[in-house]
């Protein structure tokens, strides 16, 4: 079944409004409704909501995949190739911190693609991704 609706996801924050201007200024989301204690956002067509919940010293977890530390949980976008290409540089403009560079994984294989992680502000992990060949997104 192929999803044509945008996505909704609702993240924590503790810090609402240094994520607010992260989302808006770094990412380019243009900001929908808002109240003290939640800010929605589109994020590549899909509805991003902040709210905030007190700090948690949880640490952050990671499971190996293709020889990397792979943030657990994250959460992010899968993008066109040559979207995925200009927004990864953008942010390397910007001076985001990357936890994984922006690289190609599975490179030569079912599944190849581009991918990156980064931290927000209030230590949320995102993956940004896109498919050399898109058909390939739920391959075996």
């Amino acid at each position: 079944m192929q999803n044509i609706a945008p996505f909704h996801i609702a993240i924590p924050v503790h810090n609402l409004d240094e994520c607010r201007i992260f989302y808006r200024e770094v990412l380019n989301c243009e900001e929908g409704r808002s109240s003290d204690h939640w800010v929605d956002f589109n994020l590549f067509g899909h509805q991003l909501v902040i709210h905030y919940k007190p700090k948690s010293e949880e640490a952050l977890h990671t499971n190996a995949v293709d020889g990397k530390n792979v943030p657990v949980p994250h959460y992010g976008v899968v993008l066109p190739w040559e979207v995925f290409k200009s927004f990864a540089e953008e942010l390397k403009t910007k001076g985001v911190d990357f936890i994984i560079e922006p690289y190609i994984r599975f490179e030569g294989l079912v599944g190849e693609q581009a991918t990156m992680f980064f931290l927000d502000p209030a230590g949320n992990a995102l993956e940004f991704k896109a498919f050399k060949d898109i058909s390939q997104l739920f391959a075996k």
